[in-house]
């Protein structure tokens, strides 16, 4: 992070070009790109964190500098500290919602595997009205029917790779917890010193790539604030409306599905997901009128958000098509995981600019000069309405 003794981003010049023969201009590009790669391979373990941390500021930025604009005595630790805190809160809460049912589930379940133990498990009524249902009760009763054939049964599951993957669940868990950790630090650092970052990146950007560079930075900002507000704020409001329907049909643990469908709705088509199972739920109560209505329902409010809502907020805070966008948050999944939900995006918007610039269809530092389009006929076509 920034240190609190170094000098704002452009304070110290040069006078003129440096003189600097061929050799050691290719020898100081080795260098800096061996120096990149190193880093790049040092920090390998913690790029996630730092992603999510570089996300998590962009979309936290505005209201903190308002807020900061309001208390400037706290901004340097109070703020951050608060703002942290405040993702915090809004991460663990619902994992602990989600945690209680589950734990309370995990006591009943290990209960009945307790009572399966000792006394074994009695078959379904359902199985004698099934063809050969006497074989199958016969089965049932020589596999787990008898006291003690359950921890054969679990045992076997057990060897066969259970632990295993026990074991591996675990240390993905620890694992992400110590990166959400780093995020949250790395949240603190970047919020404290955002202006010394912004000033810093901003003349990076300016020597790399001129102002285009900057005009792409700006977009991709933009970009990461538009996913924001269409995906996770979008998806928070799918979670209330449908958690209203779903407490109102009476399905079990309806705030926990609630939460679920929230979740889900943050990925394009995942609250289908979501609501397939709720009334698959409904449905092994008995009640297809109540699954019929979440249905319906269900899939009027992903139609009305994926649609109208989503479209809106994401293509037009990034001033991508909606398509494009799409295909960079599904492509930024399917290559870089949760966290590509908002790479992807930002990907295609900056390569959109790009083109667009390149081509000459927006005003930017790479458009073409009139010299490369002579005797070229689309130079003298009809100009797009929306040109600027």
């Amino acid at each position: 992070m920034t240190e609190d003794n170094a000098a704002p981003a452009g304070t110290w010049l040069r006078e003129g070009q440096a003189g600097m023969s061929r050799t050691q201009g290719y020898c100081s590009l080795a260098a800096v790109a061996l120096l990149v790669l190193a880093g790049l391979f040092t920090l390998r373990e913690f790029l996630p964190a730092l992603a999510w941390t570089a996300i998590f500021s962009i979309a936290l930025w505005p209201a903190f500098r308002r807020t900061a604009a309001r208390w400037p005595g706290h901004r340097r630790v109070l703020l951050p500290a608060l703002f942290v805190l405040a993702v915090v809160v809004v991460f663990v809460l619902p994992a602990i919602v989600i945690a209680i049912p589950f734990s309370m589930d995990a006591h009943a379940a290990r209960e009945w595997w307790m009572q399966a133990q000792q006394y074994g498990i009695d078959p379904p009524a359902f199985l004698s009205e099934l063809p050969h249902g006497g074989a199958l009760i016969s089965l049932w009763d020589e596999k787990i029917g008898q006291p003690g054939q359950i921890s054969t049964l679990t045992h076997g599951a057990m060897q066969g790779g259970g632990a295993k993957l026990l074991s591996h669940f675990g240390q993905e868990t620890v694992h992400r917890v110590v990166l959400f950790g780093f995020t949250l630090l790395g949240l603190f650092f970047f919020l404290r010193d955002g202006d010394y970052i912004i000033d810093q990146v901003l003349v990076a950007s300016r020597r790399a790539f001129g102002s285009a560079g900057e005009d792409i930075g700006r977009q991709i900002v933009n970009s990461v604030h538009g996913t924001v507000n269409g995906l996770v704020l979008v998806g928070l409001g799918e979670g209330v409306v449908l958690g209203a329907a779903y407490f109102i049909a009476h399905v079990p643990h309806a705030t926990l599905f609630g939460l679920l469908t929230a979740i889900l709705a943050m990925v394009p088509f995942g609250a289908a997901v979501a609501i397939a199972v709720v009334a698959l739920v409904i449905l092994a109560t008995g009640s297809l009128a109540a699954a019929i209505s979440i249905v319906v329902i269900g899939v009027i409010v992903t139609f009305v958000a994926d649609h109208f809502i989503r479209p809106v907020l994401i293509g037009g805070a990034s001033r991508v098509p909606f398509l494009w966008v799409l295909l960079g948050i599904l492509g930024g999944v399917s290559a870089w995981g949760l966290v590509g939900l908002f790479i992807g995006p930002a990907v295609m918007t900056a390569l959109i600019l790009v083109w667009r610039e390149w081509v000459g269809s927006r005003p930017g530092p790479i458009n073409p000069v009139a010299e490369e389009l002579e005797g070229d006929p689309a130079a003298h076509m009809p100009k797009h309405p929306m040109a600027r």
